[in-house]
């Protein structure tokens, strides 16, 4: 089962936390779209309440949570119900997908990046967003995770995990960004985006298809 409750009964909590920390926010949307295409067909899976996909233009996305949904479609997106292990969509659709802060909530982040490489097309390009489960802030989420609305159930990936991850599900050529330098609570800007991971709490990894397109005989 999905683990939606949380979004369901707190939507309005959970879009409190982006204007509380407007920085962060804006820190980590700087980090996501230098990962992201500047052109092509995209999809966010776990597209939330749409406060990633609206900006960078993603005009669709996939949540299991119908609160969510119903946010993301006042932000101008088409979101289907769905989880990201089972994607309702044709093979080789996209030239790029998105993830940002969901691969946590996952029943299975194996089978989500599968299925994400399987709806890409040759070539295609997966993005994913996550706190990386070493960070500062990573390390202080799991340490009040009993007491969390939101992410009592999440399970906070390593960079090294995910890109493990991301390997065995034939993904190649990762790169790194990283941001949000500093305690959530003493972010009074945007911060910097830098390559790499190991020193920001927020970390997006860019992952290729390198599948290349059967020829006919």
């Amino acid at each position: 089962m999905a683990k939606v409750e949380p979004f369901e009964k707190h939507p309005d909590r959970y879009e409190a936390w982006f204007e509380k920390n407007r920085f962060v926010y804006e820190s980590e949307l700087r980090a996501v779209r230098g990962q992201v295409p500047q052109e092509g067909a995209g999809l966010e899976v776990g597209a939330g309440s749409g406060r990633f996909a609206g900006p960078l233009g993603i005009r669709l996305g996939i949540d299991p949570s119908a609160e969510m949904r119903k946010l993301a479609r006042s932000r101008g997106m088409t979101v289907l119900g769905g989880v990201a292990e089972d994607l309702p969509f044709r093979d080789g659709r996209f030239d790029f997908v998105l993830m940002v802060t969901a691969i946590c909530f996952f029943e299975d982040v194996q089978a989500a990046f599968k299925e994400s490489y399987r709806v890409l097309k040759p070539h295609g390009i997966l993005v994913v967003g996550f706190i990386d489960g070493d960070s500062p802030v990573g390390r202080e989420y799991r340490k009040g995770q009993q007491k969390s609305t939101f992410y009592r159930e999440a399970v906070f990936f390593t960079a090294k995990e995910v890109a493990s991850h991301l390997k065995k599900a034939d993904f190649t050529n990762l790169s790194f960004k990283q941001t949000v330098f500093s305690p959530l609570d003493r972010i009074r800007k945007v911060e910097p985006v830098k390559n790499g991971h190991g020193e920001g709490s927020f970390v997006v990894v860019k992952a290729h298809k390198t599948e290349e397109i059967p020829q006919k005989m």
